[in-house]
């Protein structure tokens, strides 16, 4: 139950939902998903199959360039993650989605969440709203990655998400905002002495 109430609140933001409209529409489609530290949620090349609530846990979504893994998306508690292309095309994902930590999801299915919309306009609406959103985060990031600095970047980041940088590995943060590793360790230094940036 506490598993569902996170999901509407986050769900609330977007759409003002009820308890008994997430139990009629939501939750019968809704399956739990566990994964150790490091397990592959997806494949490169599979069909992204789930849209995924992370309850716990950390995760991160990466393509690999020749030897290196670019990571494109590292998502934690209360966000959503998926390989979107692969999910809304039903084609090949060009993406690996990875565990970080150990970590729960509440998950769909692309034929559930078809069958979830079929049953609600009020369902499809919000899911719409959802996909916009996640529209948005996304172009904001890449126009991010254009416009500002590897420093203002890191700043950036850091003061949004400033346990992360205990939580994930530095060369996956590295390459998430595009910044060299040693150049990402330079600036970790610039954070014991604030005056400096």
């Amino acid at each position: 139950m506490e598993t569902d109430k996170r999901f509407i609140q986050f769900l609330n933001k977007f759409v003002s939902i009820s308890l008994e409209e997430y139990n009629q529409f939501l939750a019968p489609y809704t399956q739990l998903r566990k994964f150790g530290k490091r397990e592959t949620v997806l494949k490169e090349g599979e069909i992204e199959n789930h849209i995924n609530f992370i309850l716990s846990g950390l995760v991160r979504k990466f393509y690999k360039k020749e030897k290196e893994e670019i990571n494109t998306q590292i998502s934690f508690e209360d966000h959503i993650i998926h390989s979107q292309e692969s999910f809304h095309s039903r084609k090949p994902s060009e993406y690996t989605i990875e565990t970080i930590e150990p970590t729960v999801m509440l998950s769909m299915t692309y034929d559930d969440l078809e069958r979830v919309y079929a049953g609600s306009h009020k369902m499809e609406h919000l899911g719409r709203v959802i996909i916009t959103a996640a529209m948005v985060i996304k172009d904001n990031w890449q126009m991010q990655i254009v416009k500002h600095t590897p420093r203002e970047r890191f700043i950036k980041f850091i003061n949004k998400n400033p346990e992360l940088l205990q939580r994930v590995p530095q060369k996956y943060l590295a390459t998430f905002l595009n910044i060299k590793p040693e150049t990402f360790s330079r600036f970790k230094h610039l954070l014991r002495e604030p005056s400096r940036y």
